[in-house]
């Protein structure tokens, strides 16, 4: 089972990585761009288990090492 975990900062968490690369875009040319946040993303591979408990498996790995829940979010897909 492979699985997919973004990881985004909150709203309202200052995203200075995103306030450069937006500087940057804007340097090279690419105009019309209001905004850019970033984020991480996470692929992983579990075996041996349903969608149900994969799921809750990932959740607890999120709230102990993939996301600062304090100031991001995360979201977790599931594919078989």
């Amino acid at each position: 089972m492979k699985a997919r975990v973004i990881v985004t900062l909150k709203t309202g968490v200052l995203d200075p990585q995103g306030q450069a690369i937006e500087g940057s875009l804007a340097s090279l040319g690419f105009g019309g761009v209001n905004s850019v946040r970033q984020g991480k993303v996470f692929d992983l591979e579990i075996h041996g288990t349903d969608t149900e408990s994969a799921r809750s498996q990932i959740s607890a790995m999120c709230e102990k090492l993939l996301a600062n829940t304090v100031i991001e979010n995360y979201a977790i897909e599931i594919s078989n």
